[in-house]
């Protein structure tokens, strides 16, 4: 009976830098203690902790520059340590790949700035260097502290979703350019490839160009696992034509449900995928502890450590709006946000429909990212995935980091072997690739 239970994939929901996504957490006794985020060590770690409990992967968000959309200054969050100092992610990778044999790891990086040749050589040269472990999680950069560090002008939101379709476009014809029987390897002729079955791409489109051979043979996947976390129309779109995972963010199991019915009609009505050929993925932030009362515990006195100069820096750069100009008790859902709107609808939501003020919505963001926290023992928190497994529409979870690696590290030890005994978790991996355990049932 257990067998046929859906099973949950877990991602590590992690940034390259000294704090991740609740702002803050660099103050905790317990963050990073004997551990250095710029060195291999602490990515060796927390990769093999994560396969130790059975994740598909590490997820790496990313962001290219420091937030400046409060008060027109990056200085709150250099000072909060909102997401500052953030490494470039795809430097990690074979690092943490080379520390474990089954874990993936899913890069965010943007197409704003780098041309799709570029990007389909390097991410075709870390799947062959992780043995087939990569994914990449497709964004085009949103906020405007991106395009000034970049010297560009903004793209218009009109034209970002066609710019990105050609992007993939192009991607796609450099990835399947090799004929699977291209290398001939023949020591006797010379011959090493057959040029006839490495194609040239040639391409001339409205916003890319291209004349030029992949440069990368095959690797073990083909491709990259393609990973997104479109919320508007175009974006829930763009993400059920192109991704194998996708994520969201709602802050309880109702608005969950209304996007699982909302992007299965579109897989399997709009685009014609198979069932379960896409994996819906909602962010969590799990929060346990031996009872009760000690996580309940644990979640005051990390909630303490949220600046709220530093939260309102980072939902004025994830919203695209200067917070630094309206009273912390307006209510948000007066205020019309120019950024991420799926997060902006979790902020909206989160208070059941009532009215969450600026203030509000900075302590909850800051903190959570408007995800629903799971507080409580292990048995606690299994009984809410399961929920949200059942009743909510979900594969899995994205779980968002407080203090690490303990967070990490107490829900391997604690959470996984509970959600184990219930058949809700594997307890062993069936493939070599990234791709093979995103998919399996």
């Amino acid at each position: 009976m257990q067998e046929s239970r859906k099973r949950a994939h877990l991602l590590g929901f992690i940034q390259h830098g000294v704090n991740s996504h609740a702002t803050g957490m660099w103050r905790h006794p317990k963050d990073k203690v004997g551990w250095n985020y710029a060195r291999p060590a602490y990515w060796q770690h927390l990769a093999r902790t994560m396969e130790r409990g059975m994740f598909d992967a590490m997820f790496i968000a990313d962001e290219l520059a420091p937030y400046n959309t409060f008060a027109n200054s990056s200085e709150e969050t250099v000072k909060w340590a909102v997401q500052c100092p953030t490494h470039e992610p795809s430097t990690i990778v074979p690092i943490i790949t080379g520390a474990t044999r089954h874990l993936g790891v899913g890069l965010t990086l943007s197409t704003a700035f780098e041309h799709p040749y570029s990007m389909c050589r390097r991410l075709s040269s870390l799947d062959h260097l992780s043995e087939g472990r990569i994914a990449w999680n497709i964004v085009s950069s949103y906020s405007k502290s991106e395009w000034e560090a970049y010297g560009a002008e903004t793209s218009e939101r009109s034209s970002r979703y066609d710019r990105l379709e050609e992007y993939m476009e192009l991607s796609y014809k450099l990835w399947d350019s090799w004929e699977p029987d291209a290398i001939v390897a023949d020591k006797a002729s010379g011959i090493y490839a057959d040029p006839a079955k490495v194609h040239e791409v040639v391409h001339e489109g409205r916003f890319y160009r291209c004349r030029g051979r992949h440069f990368v043979a095959p690797s073990p996947q083909g491709r990259p696992v393609l990973w997104q976390a479109g919320s508007s129309d175009q974006g829930r779109d763009f993400a059920a034509k192109h991704a194998e995972a996708i994520f969201a963010v709602h802050p309880g199991v109702a608005r969950m449900r209304q996007h699982s019915d909302d992007m299965n009609e579109r897989l399997q009505g709009k685009f014609d995928r198979p069932k379960g050929a896409v994996k819906l993925i909602y962010g969590v932030q799990p929060i346990v502890g031996s009872s009760r009362a000690e996580a309940q515990e644990k979640q005051a006195f990390i909630r303490e450590l949220v600046p709220q100069s530093g939260a309102l820096a980072l939902i004025s750069g994830h919203f695209g709006l200067d917070f630094s100009k309206y009273p912390l008790d307006q209510a948000i859902q007066d205020i019309e946000i120019f950024g991420i709107q799926g997060m902006y609808e979790s902020i909206v939501h989160s208070r059941g429909g009532g009215a969450v003020t600026v203030a509000e919505a900075a302590e909850i963001y800051g903190l959570q990212f408007s995800m629903p926290q799971l507080v409580g023992t292990a048995a606690d928190i299994a009984d809410q995935m399961e929920t949200f497994l059942d009743e909510g529409g979900a594969d899995g979870f994205m779980l968002l980091a407080t203090y690490t690696p303990g967070c990490f590290e107490e829900f391997v030890d604690l959470v996984v072997p509970e959600m184990q005994r219930r058949g809700r978790l594997r307890t062993h991996y069936s493939g070599s690739t990234l791709r093979e355990h995103l998919m399996e049932a």
